[in-house]
């Protein structure tokens, strides 16, 4: 992030304590929401306006409607999801998932709410949009499987990495031909490199499988089954790069991503694993961004 201040710093720790909570005791949080009245559940993920108020007020930003929206939506996602949970028990998904995930993945890729924060402080809006959607899909909905587990295991680096070496010859022959990724010569310190593989895995990789894998391709095993859920959500993964290093529609961008998609949702398939899923996607970003 640019722009940063002792403020944003701040925040950004305030917005990354919900998500490590869901990451690392899940399953404890959703049973204490669970236990709280309901308009207590409903009313409680209005707290995550705390960031935007604190950075806004600091940059001399602030809006009341800005403000109203980052204080209501949290609360409209809990209840729609408290509603979902009413009539769909089974989680087979029901259309205000669809809702949800389209206005999170729209506000994300479309830059909606951009402008309501500092130059160079994108990244605080798109980890308030993870946290409400955690908020509602995991504590409110309790969806299953997907996977959001931050206690790595051998297996999720055995997965990932396996599936990192199924798609580098795809991707490195497909992106040479068709002019996508041009080699260059970067070596950075190895204590820069792996720097930029944690800040890639947990700001990039982490949000975009959370999004796509446990939410998206997670409910639509259910209604289409493992191999169209495989092949719808990393057609929409691949379409969400459509405006992505490039003025018009980045169709050579769209298709790789597509492909790469493949092999992350087959990491993540596999044990409905968020962290297998997430290594496959940081290392070839990491690898992307260092020599290509």
């Amino acid at each position: 992030m640019q722009n940063v201040t002792p403020v944003a710093i701040a925040a950004l720790a305030l917005e990354l304590a919900p998500a490590a909570l869901f990451g690392l005791a899940g399953a404890q949080v959703a049973r204490v929401v669970a236990r709280c009245p309901v308009p207590v559940r409903l009313a409680l993920p209005a707290l995550f306006v705390a960031p935007y108020l604190m950075v806004s007020i600091s940059a001399h930003m602030f809006r009341w409607e800005w403000f109203a929206l980052y204080a209501l939506l949290p609360i409209a996602i809990a209840w729609l999801e408290w509603r979902a949970a009413a009539a769909d028990p089974e989680q087979r998904g029901n259309w205000r998932d669809a809702l949800i995930l389209l206005m999170l993945g729209l506000a994300v890729d479309l830059r909606w709410f951009d402008r309501a924060w500092p130059p160079g402080l994108r990244a605080l809006n798109e980890l308030f949009l993870v946290d409400a959607g955690l908020y509602g899909f995991l504590a409110i909905r309790q969806l299953t499987n997907t996977g959001f587990d931050f206690h790595l295991k051998w297996s999720d680096w055995k997965i990932g990495l396996r599936e990192l070496l199924f798609f580098t010859p795809i991707v490195l022959l497909l992106g040479l031909a068709l002019g996508f990724i041009h080699p260059h010569r970067n070596l950075p310190g190895i204590g820069s490199a792996l720097l930029r593989w944690i800040a890639i895995f947990f700001f990039t990789a982490v949000p975009e499988e959370l999004f796509f894998r446990a939410w998206v391709q997670n409910l639509l095993e259910r209604r289409v089954g493992r191999r169209a859920a495989l092949l719808v959500a990393s057609i929409l993964f691949g379409l969400s790069h459509f405006n992505k290093r490039s003025a018009h529609f980045n169709w050579r961008y769209v298709l790789l991503a597509s492909i790469a998609g493949v092999f992350y949702g087959r990491a993540w398939r596999k044990h409905h694993r968020v962290p297998a899923s997430t290594i496959t996607h940081a290392i070839v970003d990491w690898i992307w961004g260092l020599w290509f």
